[in-house]
């Protein structure tokens, strides 16, 4: 029970970045290429968690099959939930309302609902392999714990600016991403209480799944916020991120 809730700690640690970023991005108004260029580090930053402290260990603990049919069906399952996400007004939830605008409770109804679901889809996979990694002998979830907390900032700032550009209530936007680092815990615990039970093949399997879907998030959601209308250093930045989450990875 006791290591239980230190998985669900981690997990509200991390999670909690989120609300910082909420904060951030709500009070102050920063500049288009300050957004752009926090959001091309997050991106780094958690491809290399993803890369080394998931996809790396997976494979190391279970073979290929496992990697590739996990990361598959994860990037699957996102996409699909995204899909459907988008279609109701949640396809700009990552944006900040400089270059493309979230749509407001008034332009499609239901949005706001979407909005929140499509935060919590981002932000589970990340929490659920903080509490893996911490059954499967501690050495991954420091890294990830710190990778993940080090990313959530700007998406919690990006998302929170284009949600108050949109028209969204300090309450609403706050409740959001509470709500959501409190989901991260849950997932977190989640995460540790499932290694105890499947096999090393399928536990493989769910760390690449996870990792298929944040890879997808990446990729659907904070690259094209970081370089649409940005400057030519986004390149660089996103390196800058992804070095420094191989360097806590390899400390």
């Amino acid at each position: 029970m006791k290591e239980t809730l230190e998985a669900g700690a981690f997990g509200l640690l991390a999670g909690s970045a989120l609300l910082v970023g909420a904060v951030l991005g709500f009070a102050v108004r920063f500049p288009r290429l300050v957004i752009a260029s926090v959001m091309a580090f997050g991106a780094g930053v958690l491809l290399s968690a993803v890369s080394f402290e998931l996809i790396a260990e997976a494979h190391r603990e279970a073979g290929m099959v496992p990697v590739v049919v996990g990361a598959l069906a994860g990037a699957g399952l996102y996409t699909g939930g995204n899909v459907l996400l988008a279609r109701r007004g949640a396809r700009q939830r990552k944006r900040s309302g400089h270059v493309r605008q979230q749509p407001s409770e008034s332009q499609q109804a239901g949005s706001g609902l979407a909005l929140a679901l499509g935060a919590l889809l981002d932000g589970v996979p990340e929490s659920a392999v903080i509490g893996v990694g911490l059954a499967d002998g501690g050495a991954i979830s420091t890294a990830t714990v710190a990778a993940v907390f080090i990313s959530n900032i700007p998406e919690g700032l990006s998302s929170s600016a284009g949600m108050k550009s949109a028209g969204r209530s300090k309450g609403y936007v706050f409740g959001v991403w509470g709500a959501i680092a409190a989901a991260g815990t849950v997932s977190a615990m989640a995460g540790y209480a499932l290694v105890g039970v499947l096999s090393t093949a399928v536990m493989a399997g769910v760390m690449a799944l996870a990792a298929g879907a944040i890879i997808t998030m990446i990729a659907d959601t904070m690259i094209p916020e970081a370089f649409e209308d940005s400057h030519l250093a986004i390149g660089a930045i996103t390196v800058s991120g992804f070095l420094l989450s191989f360097a806590l990875s390899h400390s």
